[in-house]
């Protein structure tokens, strides 16, 4: 068994907080790298040792491959986490990093070239007969030999950067005389973001539902599934809430698709933490979509439910322990939520937003994974998600109810959030009834847009807010948020 003693955290914020906190737990030293504009973020200085890498561009700093090694090697580091995002998922990142003698707590390098490409991991995965979306990922890029492709798959069709994520170089073709100019717009934006624009194409299922499988795989042969989580509230292809487990699966559907998602790691000789993503149709057919060779963003909720610490689990496997687990130890208990909290302003387009954040405030309901603290700077620079909120009850309307109390008494003061919106989802009735489809957001968009004022409520709200700015160094924390929650209560009326 190899000896962890101190891990670099080649990440930022929430996530690298979130690493650290499991690894204190171990006894196991931590250093963190930032970038020159973090200083005063808590993951800065909460550390054992933490670095800076200068204020240069990402590509200088977090997404610098040797200087976060070298920086490894100075600190004589036993591991490296990438967490997520940045080059979590850089298969070049890994092997440098095990070619450097450093334990890389992920996956193999080849595990990640295989399922990092939509193209390649299709691929692998006919051989073993996963469930596969009908469509075509061969190597032909022809325009013409493509839009035959699609007419024989037939409309609706999805266009898909082969290299791609969250939402870019995708198109939905719903007309077939459209295809040419969505092909050649798909293929633009993947070659901007990916440096390559070979593209798939697929059968578009409407109406699903996202489900994804956590599964775990250690060095001996031993491959495990820590259930579902339910990822359908999206916005632009992007998660916004989560939960498990899924109110569409009965016990029969739910074996079904979690065994599959274990066979698919033991076909490709899977190591480490990783999640594969399914789409589930209406008529309860589900496709494989993609696999994520790391940690998710919303792995809390699988913690809630399961007992398990997976960042634990990602180490003991690193260091090369043999799990002593057996499938059936592995359960579900009760219900839980995340939601994620970004800086933005869903009345206006979703713009980002940035402004010190004045005042977090604090909730005894919910598990709050965040990376700022009060007086801290919100960063343009970076992903604009502040944290996650994650609660857990006995029931799916324990846990909303819990949600919703959390997120009035964690107001984030001083910058626009997705907050009022985020509540404004927990509060539609079909969300309620668990009716929830990757369309959600856009199906429902008038819906979830703010409720009007009424000139008392607009005067009422007004008046507050500008008591609570006027008299804020003169006033209580507990009077602050006496004041914040009637202004909570006039947006809500």
């Amino acid at each position: 068994m190899k000896a962890i003693k101190r891990i670099l955290i080649a990440n930022r914020a929430e996530i690298a907080l979130r690493v650290m906190r499991t690894c204190r737990a171990m006894g196991i030293e931590t250093v963190t790298i930032f970038h020159e504009d973090e200083i005063g973020l808590p993951h800065t200085f909460e550390a054992d040792y933490s670095i800076c890498l200068g204020n240069g561009e990402l590509k200088e700093t977090y997404l610098n491959i040797s200087k976060i090694i070298n920086i490894a090697k100075d600190f004589k580091v036993d591991a490296i986490h990438p967490g997520y995002g940045f080059l979590s998922e850089n298969a070049e990142f890994a092997a440098q990093v095990v070619k450097a003698g450093i334990i890389f707590i992920g996956p193999r390098p080849e595990n990640i070239v295989i399922m990092g490409d939509k193209k390649t991991s299709k691929l692998a995965l006919e051989k073993i007969n996963a469930p596969l979306i009908p469509g075509y990922h061969g190597d032909n890029q022809d325009s013409k030999f493509l839009k035959e492709q699609a007419k024989k798959i037939g409309i609706p069709v999805l266009i898909k950067a082969s290299a791609g994520g969250g939402g870019k170089g995708m198109k939905i073709v719903e007309r077939i005389e459209d295809f040419l100019p969505q092909l050649e717009s798909a293929k633009r934006e993947a070659l901007k973001a990916f440096g390559d624009d070979t593209v798939l194409i697929e059968k578009y299922i409407q109406n699903p539902r996202h489900i994804e499988v956590q599964i775990v795989s250690d060095n001996h042969g031993q491959h495990f599934h820590f259930y579902e989580r339910e990822c359908s509230i999206q916005r632009r292809h992007q998660k916004i809430i989560e939960e498990t487990p899924s109110m569409a699966l009965d016990d029969s559907l739910r074996k079904k698709i979690c065994e599959s998602a274990v066979e698919m790691a033991k076909g490709i000789n899977y190591l480490g933490a990783g999640t594969v993503e399914f789409i589930l149709s209406p008529d309860n057919e589900f496709f494989f979509l993609e696999m994520n060779t790391r940690l998710q963003v919303e792995h809390p909720i699988t913690e809630e439910v399961t007992g398990f610490d997976l960042v634990e689990l990602q180490i003991k496997i690193a260091k090369g322990v043999k799990l002593n687990l057996k499938q059936k130890d592995i359960k579900q208990k009760g219900h839980a939520l995340e939601v994620r909290v970004y800086a933005e302003d869903p009345d206006n387009n979703f713009l980002p937003t940035v402004g010190k954040i004045s005042y977090l405030g604090k909730s005894e309901h919910c598990r709050l994974d965040i990376g700022i603290k009060s007086g801290n700077q919100v960063l343009l620079n970076f992903d604009p998600m502040l944290g996650k909120i994650i609660t857990h009850g006995n029931t799916r309307t324990q846990a909303i109810n819990k949600m919703k109390k959390a997120l009035t008494e964690i107001p984030f003061l001083g910058t626009k959030t997705n907050i009022q919106y985020l509540l404004r989802i927990l509060d539609h009735p079909n969300f309620k009834e668990a009716e929830t489809y990757t369309s959600f957001v856009e199906t429902h968009k008038s819906d979830l847009l703010p409720a009007k004022l009424n000139n008392e409520q607009l005067s009422l709200a007004l008046a507050a807010f500008h008591l609570s700015e006027k008299e804020s160094q003169k006033l209580c924390i507990e009077k602050r948020d006496d004041i914040w929650e009637k202004l909570n209560s006039f947006r809500n009326a």
